[in-house]
């Protein structure tokens, strides 16, 4: 991970949230969810850095060529995990929205 800092600031507002829900709902078990849920979260983010995944989704059933990952070996301007490929952010959006939406319906109730 090219970048600990900013995997760093997302521990820190994880447990800074873990702590605040804590304060707000007096309860050890909503905070566990929610640190499971951020945890997950944050890894989803920042795990899947592979050369596999850095194609298109529609490439992901097939073996990645010796090309794509000779190219894949030079250092590139923009993190893989930044690109912006629109099956993956539909695929982003409805997990993590479906995940904070029972996490909030938890959390809440």
């Amino acid at each position: 991970m090219p970048n600990d800092a900013v995997f760093r600031w997302c521990l820190v507002s994880l447990g800074a949230t873990v702590v605040a829900v804590g304060l707000y709902t007096q309860s050890l078990k909503k905070m566990a969810a929610t640190y499971l849920v951020g945890m997950l979260a944050i890894a989803g983010v920042f795990l899947p850095d592979w050369d596999f995944f850095d194609r298109d989704v529609s490439h992901w059933c097939s073996p990645i060529s010796l090309h794509h990952s000779a190219a894949a070996a030079q250092p590139q301007s923009t993190p893989s995990r930044f690109k912006i490929y629109p099956i993956r952010m539909v695929v982003y959006t409805a997990v993590y929205g479906f995940a904070f939406y029972k996490w909030w319906m938890f959390i809440s109730s």
